[in-house]
């Protein structure tokens, strides 16, 4: 699973961006803070998963070895799902598109 780090003043201003790469790709972000790692944006199911861990619901000798990164199916590029629109007052007939 591919990893990046980010200095939180980055990330801040990449926030929706951010959520949205870790929610689809599964892509976890590491947050900077002077190069120390102070947190991290992970999936809903990674949380779920280190939740479990914790919590000693899930023991991880059970399961056997993980596929090497480049047998892992890859995920395509991200999608615009919308687009922004600023709203105001109608316009008059002839005044702008």
């Amino acid at each position: 699973m591919n990893s990046v780090e980010k200095p939180v003043t980055e990330a801040r201003k990449e926030f929706a961006d951010l959520v949205n790469r870790v929610a689809y790709t599964g892509e976890r972000v590491a947050l900077t803070r002077r190069g120390k790692i102070m947190a991290a944006l992970v999936s809903a199911e990674d949380l779920e998963l280190l939740e479990s861990l914790r919590a000693g619901r899930l023991d991880l000798t059970q399961f056997g070895p993980v596929a090497p990164q480049e047998e892992r199916p890859q995920h395509g590029p991200l999608r615009i799902a919308a687009e922004y629109r600023p709203g105001g007052p109608p316009r008059p007939p002839g005044f702008g598109p």
